[in-house]
């Protein structure tokens, strides 16, 4: 899976590619067991929980998103790392009807604070109360 890159019109602003789910950019496979690999000198920041990440709100340098393991979907966050933390959801397959649902029936915010909404016909979700659009929040509508 490769990441696009679509380069910015500056009379609109910028709305990045990719974040057409909740909990934000799929990440890669080197990606996300690049977080889980040892490192020299340092230790494993997991706690050697058996999870991999699989999104992130910052692809720049992903210091939190979700995770997924055998006991399904959930929040982990570096360097406090959450990602013990009871899942959110059994599996990958809960997680995305969840969002199904939520595209389909509502209400928006059945997955937390952000919400589905369109702007120049590209899905991103976003938070009417404290939104992270910049120029292109007053384009940007909720699905519901």
């Amino acid at each position: 899976m490769e990441h696009q890159y679509i380069e910015a019109n500056e009379d609109e602003g910028e709305v990045g590619s990719g974040v057409f789910l909740p909990g934000g950019i799929l990440l890669g496979p080197a990606d996300a067991l690049r977080a889980r690999l040892p490192e020299t000198g340092r230790g494993d920041a997991w706690g050697g929980a058996a999870v991999v990440p699989w999104l992130t709100d910052n692809e720049a340098g992903p210091e939190s998103g979700h995770y997924v393991g055998a006991g399904g979907v959930g929040r982990w966050s570096l360097p406090d790392n959450l990602a013990c933390d009871k899942p959110d959801f059994p599996s990958i397959a809960a997680y995305l009807d969840a969002v199904h649902r939520t595209l389909t029936e509502g209400p928006g915010d059945a997955m937390g604070s952000d919400v589905p909404g369109l702007v120049w016909g590209c899905l991103v979700w976003d938070d009417p109360e404290a939104p992270l659009l910049d120029d292109a929040l007053e384009h940007w509508y909720p699905v519901h």
